[in-house]
């Protein structure tokens, strides 16, 4: 009976914990999986938010690739800058919970979306022009990485210029 109970824990040594440490380690990735995507969904959900919000501002145009309107009142010119600030937060939050140096396929994939936001707001005179007073504060690296962007798109397409 003891040899049984012997053979019976070496055979649970040798094939049941490597089993069990896999399924471990296979949970853990789902995990991490899935809470990239609930990430990825939050601040895609928030980004739609920001949208509505720009709806609910029409009158600023601020949809318009090129710039939307350049004779705003003061409390246009406002809520535009107020705007664009929820804007450069939404966009930082999104590198500081995504982005990565060295990403996985996954990550890159949720961080391409974001980047090209990034890329598709700095092509705008206006944003370019509120961007330096917008940056004051933010996380360095973010910082750069937005400047960087914006620079490229400006070496990208070289008539764009900051909003007279």
């Amino acid at each position: 009976m003891r040899e049984t109970w012997e053979l019976l824990s070496y055979v649970v040594t040798v094939v049941g914990l490597p089993f069990a440490l896999i399924v471990f380690i296979l949970e853990q990735r789902k995990n991490r999986l899935n809470e990239q995507e609930e990430i990825y969904q939050r601040l895609s959900d928030e980004y739609r938010e920001f949208l509505k919000l720009v709806l609910d501002n029409s009158d600023l145009q601020l949809l318009r690739r090129d710039g939307g309107r350049r004779d705003l009142t003061p409390e246009q010119g406002e809520r535009r800058f107020a705007i664009f600030g929820i804007l450069v937060s939404l966009f930082e939050r999104a590198y500081l919970l995504v982005y990565e140096e060295k990403m996985d396929k996954q990550t890159r994939r949720l961080w391409k979306s974001w980047e090209d936001y990034i890329r598709e707001w700095v092509r705008r005179p206006d944003f370019i022009e509120a961007l330096p007073e917008l940056l004051q504060g933010e996380d360095e690296d973010f910082t750069r990485y937005v400047q960087t962007l914006a620079a490229a798109e400006r070496e990208r397409l070289p008539t764009l210029k900051p909003a007279a």
